[in-house]
Parts: structure tokens; sequence; C-alpha cells
């Protein structure tokens, strides 16, 4: 400030920031924007989001190839057997045609179809209320996951910090005993201020001489005055007062009307600890009513304002993992600094002694977040010699924040031990029976999160994440090559216990030992990875679909998340108190972590189950008739004749199957009850034997069959009225698909049996008024339309065609009753 007289020099620095949205009152601002579009770190950590794939999808595609490499072997043996005889180039391309119902064209309507009712099952499912589905191709993905990446801070926990424990070495408050320390509090400052009318030199009973007496002279209660104290005053927290609203139409106010009563005050802050700790302060009579930034003032149990200056503050920072202030107390003109952090940072900086260290780990695993608190009473020669020095590091071109840093340690030192704080994240409800059953489903959880290694552990461990019996590993921070080999060889000697890693040794063993790494995390029952950054949370997720091959899904509630989810082969987002940024680019939304287990163990179930069993009956749909039209070929010197006409053909896949046939989206084998509370049924659904080469190949074996009896059924017991061929064998088709329908289904619905019987009804109307309704272009139904109603009346024909139907259907019902009878599926055996 070049005006003001002497020039005043300060240092530019993050307090010289304008945020986005400031408004300047008055002056004017010169400013540089640093970072700007896509350098800034949130356009950094996000990735283009792909277009995701289902596995079903990728399997269906493979059967569906080895379709089509059947329809053309079979075309070529059709021509080969009719001894390439004229013009059989021709004729092969007339079978490619005949037989191309062999490729399932309604396979994927019917797919899509079905994606979209599993969507709408889920989004009207009433146990997880709130939950959108955002994509329509990948609901099966939820029932083949083998990974689960989640984050901490709000998808395991609530984000929201309640104060626990005060500890001052000597004795422990916990949430039950918090009244004793309200009432030494109130004592304590009843005493100040009947001193204070007493005499005109006002004095706390805190001050001591500064020769330091005995410590065991202090009395429980100032020490709790004094600890109470530090908490209320080292923090970054400021009051806000909401307007009244409704006072008058307008929308501005003078700052009278204003409401400062208790019920009216909140609190904001950079971390929610800050706030938990100063709501407790209010709850045990010390308030802050008020902040700017030169002063603070609390107001006591007796409705006293104690205003402090605030002189210095040094943030916290993720380096140094501690924060601190010095004030000066208006009344006293004492000036004390004050600073809390975490117990790796502080034990160095207070007094011996010999109770932190086992406090911070009784602490911790509770599953508490500690923080260090201690003091340090400053003369007013110390304070001024301590701000020129640091003024002048301030000012430093070079190095500034190693100066800086090297300044304030001159003061920390040797400094007074007042307490340890306990606050408590709140878990999310059912947490621990949701990461319970997952991990009972085959599941493995790995925790992704930016958080410290000790938060991380603690709350891995009272999530359940880490059973209790379990042991940890932690693994040492490694920065060369030599650590790394060295740790990783440390991990491989352990048995069945869960990894936790930060993430610059991560980046570290992924370096030089990806492959060893992974294989080893893999075989771990849980992975803990603290100080993750979002890239790297993409970069674990891309890692372990490329070396094991399995699913993944991710689940995270904020921004920093995003990548990760859309990493995922399937991401959930959820909507939390950081925005709808990981809800709206996830797959599938949900409100609350727990929604997790219904949405993978019954709709993730159903959806694969349901899938697989429509595309293998969609296929099986197609061979049949393929393999009937081969067989009438055969018979007729492999002539290249349709069987069907074309109404017939598009009938058959339309009015006469398509309503069973879909309706498999309704079948569940087992009940959703059953589904979550028996989650080892899930491990099965992962390793893909509801649809697969042998299953693709049974079906196969299953429409050859058929469509030999079918056909060969027809031509049999119908010689005398050959005529009649088509009828026959297209009714005996029909009936038959509908049975099998019926065979496959597991659970029924109403919706099926009416689907059964609407297809059946539509048939039979079709059968009786084909004649009226195509009387003209009669030439292109003759063979169908000359099964006249009196024909198809008559007790011959409804008992031969029963016959074809029962020999095509009732072995295969026998020897699926053995199958179940002999080698039950797992879930039979529950529902039994």
């Amino acid at each position: 400030q070049e005006d003001s007289d002497p020039a005043v020099h300060e240092s530019l620095s993050i307090e010289n920031t304008l945020w986005a949205s400031t408004v300047v009152a008055s002056g004017t601002v010169i400013g540089v924007v640093i970072y700007t579009g896509k350098e800034t770190r949130s356009v950094m950590n996000t990735s283009n989001p792909k277009n995701k794939v289902g596995l079903l999808d990728l399997e269906l595609n493979q059967l569906t190839k080895a379709l089509f490499l059947a329809l053309v072997a079979l075309s070529v043996v059709m021509v080969t057997l009719q001894g390439f005889v004229g013009p059989w180039y021709r004729n092969l391309f007339r079978f490619l045609l005949l037989f191309s119902y062999i490729i399932p064209i309604s396979l994927r309507v019917n797919l899509d179809m079905g994606k979209a009712a599993y969507g709408w099952m889920i989004m009207k499912d009433d146990n997880i209320p709130g939950t959108v589905v955002r994509t329509s191709t990948i609901p099966e993905e939820l029932g083949r996951l083998v990974y689960l990446l989640t984050d901490k801070t709000g998808t395991l926990t609530q984000n929201e910090m309640i104060f626990k424990r005060l500890h001052l070495g000597t004795v422990s408050y916990g949430t039950d005993t918090m009244d004793e320390i309200q009432s030494h509090i109130i004592n304590s400052y009843s005493q100040v201020h009947s001193q204070n009318s007493g005499n005109s030199t006002s004095s706390t009973p805190s001050r001591k001489p500064q020769s330091s007496a005995p410590r065991v002279r202090k009395s429980v209660s100032s020490r709790i005055h004094e600890a109470v104290k530090a908490i209320a005053l080292c923090h970054n927290v400021t009051p806000v007062y909401e307007s009244r609203a409704g006072v008058s139409g307008e929308t501005e106010y003078a700052e009278v009307d204003q409401d400062f009563s208790d019920e009216n005050r909140t609190y904001q802050a950079s971390s929610p600890d800050e706030v938990a700790l100063v709501q407790w302060t209010e709850s045990v009579g010390l308030t802050l009513v008020n902040r700017d930034l030169t002063s603070m003032q609390l107001k006591t149990p007796g409705g006293h304002i104690l205003t402090y200056y605030i002189l210095q503050i040094f943030p916290f920072t993720s380096e140094s993992k501690r924060m601190g202030i010095i004030v000066r107390d208006e009344s006293s003109g004492e000036i004390t600094f004050y600073m809390k952090g975490a117990d790796v940072a502080m034990s160095t900086i207070v007094q011996y002694n010999d109770w932190l260290e086992e406090e911070c780990g009784n602490m911790a695993r509770e599953g508490l977040r500690t923080l260090v608190v201690a003091k340090k009473s400053l003369t007013e020669e110390q304070y001024q010699d301590f701000e020129s020095r640091y003024n002048q590091a301030k000012l430093s071109i070079h190095d500034r924040n190693l100066k800086v840093a090297a300044v304030v340690e001159s003061l920390e030192r040797e400094m007074e031990l007042l307490c340890l704080t306990g606050v408590e994240d709140q878990l999310q409800a059912d947490v621990r029976p949701t990461l319970e059953m997952l991990r009972n489903a085959g599941i493995k959880i790995w925790m992704l999160t930016g958080d410290k290694l000790e938060t991380a552990t603690c709350i891995a461990k009272s999530s359940h994440l880490v059973s209790r019996t379990q042991d940890i590993h932690i693994f040492r921070p490694v920065t060369t090559r030599g650590e790394a080999h060295l740790e990783l060889n440390a991990f491989r000697r352990k048995h069945d216990c869960a990894l936790v890693i930060s993430g610059d040794s991560l980046e570290v063993c992924l370096k030089y030992y990806e492959h060893e790494f992974v294989e080893l995390a893999c075989q771990c029952p849980a992975v803990v990875c603290c100080r993750c950054s979002p890239t790297q949370k993409a970069h674990i997720v891309k890692l372990l679909q490329h070396h094991t091959g399995k699913r993944t899904c991710a689940i995270g509630d904020g921004g920093n998340d995003v990548s990760m989810i859309q990493a995922a082969d399937c991401g959930i987002g959820i909507e939390g108190k950081e925005g709808k940024q990981a809800s709206l680019a996830a797959d599938f939304s949900i409100t609350q972590f727990k929604h997790i287990g219904r949405l993978l163990m019954v709709h993730g179930r159903n959806s694969y189950k349901r899938s697989a069993a429509l595309g293998q009956f969609v296929m099986h749909r197609g061979l049949i008739i393929s393999t009937m039209q081969a067989v009438f070929s055969s018979v007729f010197y492999f002539a290249s004749v349709p069987l069907y006409q074309g109404f017939l053909m598009v009938g058959y896949a339309t009015i006469y199957t398509m309503f069973p046939v879909f309706s498999l989206v309704l079948d569940q084998d087992v009940k959703p009850e059953m589904a979550l509370l028996y989650p080892e049924l899930y491990k099965d659904l992962t390793k893909g034997r509801s649809l697969s080469f042998k299953t693709f190949l049974i079906w196969v074996l299953i429409s050859i069959y058929q469509g030999g009896i079918l056909m060969y059924g027809a031509l049999l017991l119908f010689e005398s009225e050959f005529v009649h061929v088509v009828a026959i064998s297209f009714t005996a088709l029909i009936l038959t698909e509908l049975l099998m329908v019926a065979l496959t289904i597991r659970t029924w619905h109403w919706l099926m049996v009416v689907a059964e019987f609407l297809s059946l009804g539509c048939y039979v109307a079709s059968l009786a008024f084909l004649n009226e309704y195509f009387g003209d272009c009669h030439y292109l139904f003759s063979l169908f339309v000359s099964a006249d109603v009196a024909f198809i009346t008559t007790v011959t024909f409804l008992w031969k065609v029963s016959a074809i139907t029962v020999v095509s259907c009732l072995p295969l019902y026998i020897l699926k009753y053995l199958k179940r009878k002999f080698s039950p599926p797992s879930y039979s055996k529950l529902t039994s």
C-alpha cells in the first residue's frame, strides 16, 4: 500500500483470493486468474464418460455369432445334399433366407423392452424409495458384480460429526458425563465474574504466573475450563444468523432486523469436525456468538460476553495436519497461542506426557476422529519478536512456505497439553448389515477415500468393512522401487488380512510392480486406499477391470467420485450433502447406502436371470422353426420351398408367442425376502451359469428335438390329409411354445397366465376367421386356409395335434423333474 505513510508491504496469499460470486462492495480490485477452464482441478479430475455395455449383451453377441455360423453351415449342408445341381448358389441364398429365423432379430427388441421393465420395477420398489435408473442398458450388471469400490465420507458415513469424548489425561468425559463439564464451566465463570465485580483488576482463574508452578496444583475444574476455552477459540468457524423471514415484504433487511437468538444461529466452517466442536462448547455453556476478521466474542453461562482479538491464524493444511491461532484477551491483555491437530503432528510439539499415544489409540479403535489441543502463553515481547519474523518470512520471494513454516515452528515448542477430543462421524443407517450382506454375497469391497490413514482405518473397522478378528496390514509409506519391493514381500507373507495403503505408496507400487500388487490386493478380503485423488480412484477401477476381467461397481456421493463412477462397469451415485454431481453422472442413483443391498441381491438377480431366460427363449423360438423348415426341405428332396407363408411367420414371432415369451420378465426364482436372507445365492450369479455356451447348447438340442418331432409327427400322422400339414404342424408348434414358456417359469404371476391364454385365444381366433377375412387373397394362404373349420374341429385333428405336442414336451418335463430331484439348484433347496 504505497499511499499509506509509511508504505505497508503485504504478501499475496490465499487470503487475497476473490472466490466465485464475490461482490466488491467498495473500491476497485486488480486481479489475475491463474487456473481456468480445462486447468481447474474439477475439470482435470473428470474424464469423458464411456458408453457402457453389459456383460450379458456381450455374451449374447457371441451366441448370435455362433448362430450365424450355424445358419451358413446348415445352408451349405442343404446345397451339398442337393448335389450342387443347377444354379446352386441361388439355392444357397434361398436357404439362407429360409433359415434366417435362426438369427434372433427380435432378441434386441425383447431385451431392450425387458431392460425398460426392470428399470421401471426398480423405481417403483417401495423398499428403496427415491431410486432413479438413469440408464436402460445395464440393469443385468447389478447381478454380476464382484468388486464394489466405495467412497467413505458421505457414502458409508453421514458426514455429520458428533462430539463424543473429552480426555484430560487423568479423567475422561463421555456423552453421559457432559453435565459434569457443564457444571464445572458454570462454576469457574461465576467465580471469574464475582472476582471481576469485586476488584477492578480482572483476572481469570486460569491465569497463572509465568514461572510454571507444579502441575499437580491445577484443579480438574480449571483444566476443564482451559480445555473448553481452547476448543471454543481455536477454529475457523463463523456463527451465522439468518434474517427474519416475513418481517416485511422487502428482501433487503437492516442489521437490526437480524435475530441474534440461540435458536436462529447456525455455524459455518470448512469442515464438519470444527462445527461439531463449537456446537459442543455451546452445549456445555461457552457459546461463540460473533466473529469477524479481527475478533471473536464468546458468551459465558452467565450471559457475559468475552471478547478476544485474533492476532494470527495458521490454517490447517494436509502437510502440517494442525491449525493454530494467537488471541489476546480483551479484559486481561493476555496473549495465548492455541493449537489443535492430529496426534502424529502434535505428539512432538506438546510437553512430555505418558497418556496421549495410548488414549489416541483407544479412541481410534472406537471409531472416533481425534484432535489434540494445546496452548502456550506468550509475553508481549515474545509475540512482537515472533510477529516481526513472521511478517519478514511472508514477504520473502523464494521458499516462502518453508520460511513461514520455520517461523511458526519456533513457537510450536513445549506447548502445554490441554486435552484430547473424540468426534464421531456417524455411519449411515444399516451400513454394517449391508456390508456384511455384500461380503457374504462374495463381493469384495474396496474403500477409496481422500481421508487420512487413521480415520479410514477406524471407519473400516467400525463399519465392519474389516471384521473385528481380521488382521490389518498397513502398508508403510514407500517412495522408491526397493522400498516397494520389500514392503510387497512383507505383505505377501501375511494371509487373509485386510490391506490399508495410501495413495502415494499405491502410485509407487503400480509404477514398478503393477501386476504383483494387483494380484496380492485381489486376494484380500478388504482393501482401504486412503489419501486417494479422484483420478487415482478411476485408475484403480480400470486396473481391476484389466487384471481380473470381473465386473466392478463404484459408489460415491461427491464430485470427486464422478470419474470412478464413470469408469466402473456399473456406477451408483448417492444423493448426499455434497450435491447431485455423482448422482447425475451415475447409472443408478440411490438415496442411502443400505439400498444397494436390495438393488443387487433382488433387482440385480432378477434382471440377470430374467434376461438370460428371455434371450435363450427367443433363440429357441427361432431355432425350432428353422429345424422344422430343415426337416420339411429334407423330406421334399431338399427343395428350397418355404414351409410357412409370410403372415404366419410374422404372427409366430408377434401375436402368437410374443406375450408369453415376454412375460418371462416377471419370473423370479427366489422371493425377495429369501434373496436378502441368503446373500450367498448371489455368488452363483457371478459365475455366469444362467447364460453360457453349455446352457445355449442344451437349448439348441431342445430346439432340434422339438422341431424334428413336430415336423415328422405331422408328416407321419397326417399322411392321408397331407394338404393340412401346415395347419397341424403350426398348431402343434404354437402349443409347444406356450407349454415351454410354462415349463421355464419358476414363479407364476397372474399376467403370465393372461399372456398364455391371450396368445392361445388369438391363435384359435385366427384359425377360425382366416377364411372369411382373407378370402380375396386366398392364393397367399392357400395351404393354411385349406385347413377349413370343419377339419380343424374334428376329434382326429385335436387328438393328433395333442399327441405331437405331448411327445415334444413331456420327455423334457420328465428330464427337468429328474434334474431338480437329483441335482437341485441352490435356491430350490431354500424354497422347498
